[in-house]
């Protein structure tokens, strides 16, 4: 029982990051917003809350995820490690794939870091472990370009690659096959660039580590009994997430200096404002409220097919190719159509699982990852 109502939360949490980064796609017009930014209260609501943290979400379950698999197959007395990079390259296969519809594709950058994060695994010190993820989260990359271009290096005083021109015009008025060519050129630049230049991929390496640790040491299997370690957790990333939140670095005089020290800035909110929203997830889980946050269960097990359905339906729907409303629609409006996309798509979780083990892509990816076509799809 202990086991199911682990999976069950985890799926659940999982589900919520995957209606964060929906409400996040949607202000952002799934990418075209940047072409004529012009943020107000929604928008600025939806980036405070979701931001960065519905996708560090889904880097910490990553980890943890990837920590079961390992540990179960180990228990059976196989090796997996050979299995799990084929399993990540079959991911980024998908996220290129995907790249094609959305440019701000997440899963081919889950799927490099987490072959590149394979070998901690056999780690066995969770110290260890949890040193090189502090070490990761002070983002010492950043703060060593702050630091060079306070000191006038031209590497460092450069603008980032992820500032220049991407393309965005041939999502906003192109053809389907100029956008697509957007989307895998120039778009997927843009995406790698801010992804190493502002610290994301150090970031997700650390949220990677911390999962390993959770899943070793039953923080999410025991979360009912650990409500202690969780109410800790709670109070720390709200403190962190208000005090970079009501703190700024002080202005250097030096304007790409401050760009990064701010970069670095906003990767410390994020972690705190994470860490307070999984806690504040796990301990409501855990109270008359869990009934409800249980609805986001189902899609948080079919999160591949739902997270690649949403760019399907609300590319044609924004971009010049299909209805083109990308600016005709307000902020508020696109959050209440995200909202919307997301009820129909529980219903449909709900509804598929009382008939199939797996979403689709689920299955074709647990298929190809065993080779065999003989996993059961029907429930």
């Amino acid at each position: 029982m202990a086991a199911n109502a682990r999976i069950t939360m985890v799926d659940g949490l999982r589900g919520y990051a995957l209606l964060g980064l929906l409400l996040v796609h949607c202000v952002e017009r799934f990418e075209v917003y940047w072409l004529d930014p012009h943020p107000d209260a929604w928008f600025n609501a939806m980036f405070a809350l979701f931001s960065g943290k519905a996708f560090a979400i889904f880097a910490l379950l990553f980890g943890f995820s990837f920590a079961t698999i390992m540990a179960n197959e180990r228990a059976r007395g196989a090796d997996f490690t050979g299995r799990f990079v084929w399993r990540l390259l079959l991911l980024f296969a998908i996220g290129t794939l995907h790249v094609l519809a959305y440019r701000g594709d997440i899963l081919q950058v889950l799927a490099l870091i987490g072959l590149v994060m394979i070998p901690f695994e056999r780690v066995k010190s969770d110290r260890v472990l949890l040193i090189l993820a502090a070490l990761l989260f002070i983002e010492i990359p950043l703060l060593a370009r702050a630091w060079a271009a306070l000191h006038g290096a031209a590497w460092a005083l450069a603008q980032p690659l992820f500032w220049s021109n991407t393309g965005l015009q041939a999502l906003a008025s192109g053809s389907f096959t100029q956008a697509l060519l957007a989307n895998f050129g120039p778009g997927s630049v843009n995406k790698w660039s801010f992804y190493f230049e502002n610290g994301r991929v150090v970031e997700i390496a650390g949220l990677f580590l911390i999962g390993i640790v959770l899943q070793r040491r039953g923080l999410f299997a025991e979360a009912g009994e650990r409500r202690g370690f969780w109410l800790a957790v709670l109070a720390a990333g709200a403190a962190l997430w208000a005090a970079t939140g009501l703190l700024a670095p002080a202005p250097s005089g030096v304007a790409m200096a401050d760009t990064w020290f701010a970069a670095a800035f906003d990767e410390y909110r994020t972690l705190g404002a994470t860490a307070f929203q999984v806690a504040a997830f796990i301990l409501l889980w855990h109270s008359p409220w869990g009934s409800a946050l249980a609805s986001f269960a189902p899609a948080g097990r079919m999160t591949l097919t739902l997270y690649v359905g949403q760019s399907l339906v609300f590319a044609p729907l924004l971009y010049g190719y299909g209805f083109g409303l990308w600016n005709d629609l307000s902020h508020s409006q696109m959050v209440l159509i995200g909202l919307a996309a997301f009820v129909a798509q529980l219903a449909l979780a709900a509804w598929w699982f009382q008939h199939f083990r797996y979403g689709p892509l689920e299955w074709l990816w647990r298929a190809a990852t065993r080779t065999t076509l003989a996993v059961p799809f029907r429930a």
